[in-house]
């Protein structure tokens, strides 16, 4: 059964890696059968500041609340035309993926101004006006897939469990488990392409077959076994006692 799938991806340069790995997903995608849908942040010339000018028709003009607003727009179908078309295709798309570069430990800001625009009040956070009850494993986007596709520019060991830019999986989540896991998508792990600016054109063969494999199993692999806000391992927001004793951090929220 076709699919739908949401392609999302920030790179100024159309001969980056980032890019070639971008037009091999939609052509394979595409041999699949798959509905692409597409989100070119640079090539959309997206606007990544979020600000007074997301709010024609703001409620309160003397100051600029950004959650009531965000609330206002989004309840009252007054958003920005693009941020709209942004949340029609991930109602649409039954699996998301997020391709860029990893700049400066993180996504580029123009990927950030998108998550912060279109995960409007009402949408990706107080759904259904329910304040935080809907959300890590819950929420508009639950059922829906998601996958990061990271070039990285430093080598692998750097980014290692004792590398000294942190682990990956660490520096991500914010994204996986906070813009992704938050609304309700189920991540899958990372796939991450390491020291970019050195590769050999064998290395990036290489990379694109692993790629491929991915692609083949983006509907049958096992996401990343966060624990769910209401899976009765939180009380008040807090993990139990008893889950991970004596343990601390981000990884705690992951059932391993």
């Amino acid at each position: 059964m076709s699919k739908t799938i949401l392609i999302v991806y920030a790179h100024p340069e159309p001969t980056s890696l980032t890019r070639r790995f971008v037009t091999e997903t939609v052509q394979i995608l595409e041999r699949q059968g798959q509905t692409v849908l597409q989100s070119d942040l640079y090539g959309m010339g997206w606007k990544a500041t979020f600000d007074e000018h997301d709010f024609p028709n703001r409620i309160n003009n003397d100051r600029l609340g950004f959650i009531q607003e965000s609330q206002h727009a989004y309840a009252t179908h007054q958003q920005t035309q693009d941020v709209a078309a942004e949340q029609d295709k991930l109602l649409a798309a039954d699996a998301v993926i997020f391709h860029f570069p990893l700049w400066w430990f993180g996504m580029p800001a123009i990927l950030k101004g998108w998550i912060d625009r279109v995960y409007a009040y009402g949408f990706a956070y107080g759904y259904k006006d329910e304040g935080n009850r809907y959300r890590y494993g819950d929420g508009i986007l639950k059922g829906k897939r998601a996958l990061l596709s990271v070039m990285v520019g430093g080598p692998a060991e750097d980014y290692s469990p004792r590398g000294i830019n942190g682990p990956l999986e660490e520096l991500l989540f914010p994204i996986t488990h906070g813009a992704l896991f938050f609304p309700g998508m189920d991540v899958l792990p990372t796939h991450a392409v390491y020291g970019t600016g050195k590769l050999s054109k064998v290395s990036v063969a290489k990379e694109l077959a692993a790629w491929r494999l991915r692609l083949e199993n983006l509907f049958n692999e096992s996401s990343i076994p966060f624990r769910r806000q209401n899976g009765g391992e939180y009380q008040q927001n807090i993990l139990a006692d008893h889950i991970a004793m004596g343990k601390e951090g981000l990884t705690i929220h992951i059932d391993h």
